[in-house]
């Protein structure tokens, strides 16, 4: 209860410190609300390290606890999105590896907008918007999302035709791109949970260099073969090693989830979040229908337009709004593909007419820099080597996280084994091993699932979700070092199905997703030696 107390209080002080903020700054109310904003989100873990250190004796001592307590509330929950949104950072590979149907092709992004918007048109002329996704070289297909009776749908569109029906039904990389943020529950809560874990993990980083006394000149050392010695070295090892990659993709995560996780600066110019929201980014709102008919103007000269206008960005995002109404209008972002701000040049246009209505390049400074921060998260201006430093850092990530669950299991298992911790390390080892496993049968549902089979996209998420949940089942059923094992081994197995799948490795991503799940199956083989070897040890 005291340890709820305080981090509930450090909460109401950083909300109060967010809307003092956002109030006394003198400043344009868009950058005081988001100074207010980013003083909240950091004030939130500091000021609770801050409380923790005042009702606990010791401040190293204080942190040391709270790090434990921190690591082992959030840390499967930490665990999950960081291995999907590890997987994410090669999402439209993972989309393109999901419909083998397509290949790794020179696309036009404008001749395939121009042709989703015509099927569209055809077939879904009664929704409210359509949001594009254009075609690019990463994934030749457009990306298309409308709302269809209440129902929102969304499809991969065949770039020359703007069809779908050539085309699998299947979320591809975009699966793990939204669980790691939505963790599949439905709005506000899936994104309220996953942008606590952000400030979460930001909170048990920075506990964590505090509690780790000797952590930097512990980076230099390993001792492997020294049981909990060689866990400990290992979880410092992979935690200094990216410490301000962890930190950033940690804080930056909570940025992007800001307007819930901080909505109280806000309210110091602004009625409500959807008013500020609107202010934020005014370029992209949508007006009001009208309630008469009428149809788009040619496309075609619209798009030419927008791609003069953003040159070497390209477009990132296409909004139609009320595309059967007189009020259309058409909304095209650039791409951050030569920079790190997102979504800072907006181009808006008349759907009836096609007349450019603005050409708005952000200038705002608080909002420039939420840009960055926003684009730092998801990476668009990656190339391809920055990309695998974001994959590796993630991985990373899972070593430092599953690594500190097992050494809280271990200390706390040596001093008595109640239930609660039997369960406890039962469960962590479904959760560590067994996530991986889960998420791999996303994979081979992609490829082994009939292709026609009615909401098959649907289906490939059930599969996930019923083997994850047999898993943990099973971890629970049986002890620790025998659940480790077995899954461990079906890891193996099923980066092995995985790899295979990938036949006949006829393109790149092909060899990518071989090539790592292959690396995946040979540390399972490597995490069973030695588990073996521990036990024969003794």
């Amino acid at each position: 209860m005291k340890s709820a107390a305080v981090i509930l209080l450090a909460y109401a002080a950083a909300a109060l410190l967010s809307f003092v903020v956002a109030g006394v700054l003198p400043a344009s109310p868009v950058n005081a609300v988001l100074a207010g904003v980013f003083a909240g989100l950091a004030g939130w873990p500091l000021l609770t390290m801050l409380g923790f250190s005042r009702v606990r004796p010791g401040f190293r001592a204080a942190m040391t606890q709270v790090h434990d307590m921190a690591g082992i509330f959030a840390g499967w929950l930490i665990y999950v999105i960081t291995l999907s949104g590890t997987l994410s950072v090669f999402r439209p590979e993972i989309s393109l590896w999901a419909r083998p149907e397509l290949r790794a092709q020179p696309v036009d992004p404008v001749a395939a907008t121009r042709a989703a918007i015509g099927w569209l048109s055809q077939h879904a002329s009664h929704a409210s918007a359509w949001y594009i996704t254009p075609a690019r070289a990463r994934a030749p297909f457009s990306w298309a999302a409308w709302d269809e009776n209440g129902a929102f749908l969304q499809r991969a569109l065949d770039p020359v035709t703007g069809a779908p029906d050539a085309i699998r039904d299947t979320l591809g990389g975009d699966f793990f791109y939204r669980f790691h943020f939505e963790l599949q529950l439905p709005y506000p809560w899936g994104r309220l949970t996953a942008g606590i874990a952000a400030l979460a993990l930001v909170f048990v980083l920075l506990t964590g260099i505090v509690a780790h006394r000797r952590i930097f000149l512990d980076f230099f050392t390993f001792r492997p073969g020294k049981g909990q010695r060689s866990w400990l070295d290992a979880h410092n090892l992979a935690g200094v090693a990216a410490l301000p990659f962890h930190l950033a993709i940690a804080f930056t995560g909570a940025v992007t989830l800001a307007s819930l996780l901080m909505p109280w600066a806000a309210l110091a110019h602004y009625p409500n979040a959807a008013t500020f929201e609107s202010a934020l980014a005014p370029s992209l709102s949508a007006p009001a229908a009208t309630g008469a008919a009428s149809t788009l103007a040619p496309v075609a000269s619209v798009l030419a337009e927008a791609a003069r206008r953003l040159k070497t960005e390209g477009m990132n995002q296409v909004y139609v709004y009320n595309p059967s109404d007189s009020a259309a209008t058409i909304v095209i972002l650039g791409d951050n593909n030569d920079r790190l701000a997102f979504g800072t040049h907006v181009l808006r246009f008349d759907g009836k007419t096609g007349k450019l209505l603005s050409d708005t390049q952000e200038k705002r400074p608080a909002v420039t820099a939420f840009a960055v921060l926003y684009g730092l998260h998801v990476a668009h201006f990656a190339p391809l080597a920055t990309r695998w430093l974001y994959f590796a850092s993630g991985i990373l990530l899972l070593v430092v996280t599953g690594s500190g669950l097992r050494l809280w299991l271990r200390r706390r298992l040596r001093r008595g084994n109640t239930v609660r911790l039997v369960a406890l390390d039962r469960m962590n080892a479904g959760m560590v091993a067994g996530t991986p496993v889960a998420f791999s049968m996303f994979f081979l549902a992609n490829h082994l699932l009939p292709v026609t089979l009615p909401d098959r996209a649907e289906r490939e998420i059930q599969v996930v979700f019923a083997v994850w949940f047999l898993l943990l089942l099973l971890a629970l059923l049986m002890p620790a070092r025998k659940s480790w094992q077995i899954l461990t081994g079906l890891g193996c197995f099923s980066a092995l199905a995985v790899a295979l799948c990938s036949a006949p490795w006829g393109n790149s991503v092909q060899w990518g997703v071989s090539l790592v799940a292959l690396c995946l199956a040979g540390c399972c083989v490597q995490a069973l030696r030695t588990m073996r070897a521990a036990h024969d040890g003794g």
